[in-house]
């Protein structure tokens, strides 16, 4: 089950019509899921909240509009709509636990204008137990690569193998990035360093991840890519010709009460393709 949420904003239906795509592709079934946070209402700009009929009525004709826009991309694809009670982010959060994937928009209705994420997609991308997908309004489905990033921490394995599955999926490649930067006590005149062996124990490091992926999924062409960079920065500019960018939600040293490592949080806001978040 692929669950999409909206909220009538354009991020949403961009949102919709990657969901259903990748339902299509997985042959899997489409949840629409909108929710009513009445909450918002009691304090708030409003003088009086609108009735309860009148805010069920507007979910329910968001949540059909959302449905009607995903059967025209694609008619064979199984989709139900749901309207929930309470916050957008708690409700998506909950919506994981039967979910293969939960796809969102980068900022909703009520965002900040000029943010480039909101604070549900923030949110959910950090504590939803399922891979969570973020969409802008400008950013579909597209051909390219799968990027994803490596490093030699077992915590970016379910990374990969989401990243791997959705190049099988795609027909296309998987450029498996993993950037390097020297410790900063190599900068230190009596310490010599060569750059070219820490290349060849980063190569290692890339090939001995992956291995297994490789022959998990023998048709998937994959490109090895280490460079001399920060993670962001090589996954950013990566971003620039693929379909897909895959960060795990934490990589090596993050806070454990953090809803997202600093190298997820920066891709989001920075990418300039679809990016998956992956626990």
């Amino acid at each position: 089950m692929i669950i999409a949420g909206v909220d009538g904003s354009r991020a949403s239906c961009a949102a919709v019509a990657w969901a259903v795509d990748d339902a299509k592709r997985r042959h899997e079934p489409l949840r629409i899921v909108h929710a009513v946070n009445r909450d918002s209402y009691r304090f708030s700009r409003f003088h009086a909240a609108p009735e309860p009929d009148v805010l069920d009525r507007m979910a329910q004709t968001m949540v059909t509009e959302a449905a009607e826009l995903a059967s025209e991309r694609q008619l064979d694809v199984e989709i139900s709509t749901e309207v929930v009670e309470g916050p957008a982010a708690v409700a998506l959060r909950e919506q994981a636990k039967d979910a293969t994937e939960i796809v969102i928009g980068s900022r909703g209705l009520g965002g900040f204008e000029g943010a480039l994420l909101g604070s549900v997609s923030l949110h959910v991308a950090g504590q939803a137990h399922c891979p969570v997908v973020v969409v802008r309004p400008e950013q579909e489905s597209v051909r390219g690569e799968v990027v994803v990033g490596v490093d030699d921490s077992p915590e970016c394995e379910p990374a990969l193998e989401f990243a791997f599955r959705q190049a099988e999926l795609r027909g296309g490649p998987v450029r498996a990035i993993h950037a390097w930067q020297p410790p900063v006590q190599l900068y230190a005149p009596q310490v010599n360093y060569d750059p070219d062996d820490i290349t060849a124990a980063a190569n290692q490091v890339v090939a001995a991840r992956i291995a297994r992926f490789r022959e998990a999924y023998p048709r998937v062409e994959v490109i090895e890519d280490v460079r001399r960079a920060h993670p962001v920065d090589a996954l950013v500019a990566a971003s620039a010709k693929a379909a897909l960018v895959v960060v795990g939600s934490h990589g090596r040293g993050v806070i454990r009460s953090a809803l997202l490592g600093s190298v997820s949080h920066a891709v989001l806001h920075h990418a300039r393709c679809v990016v998956a978040v992956v626990r």
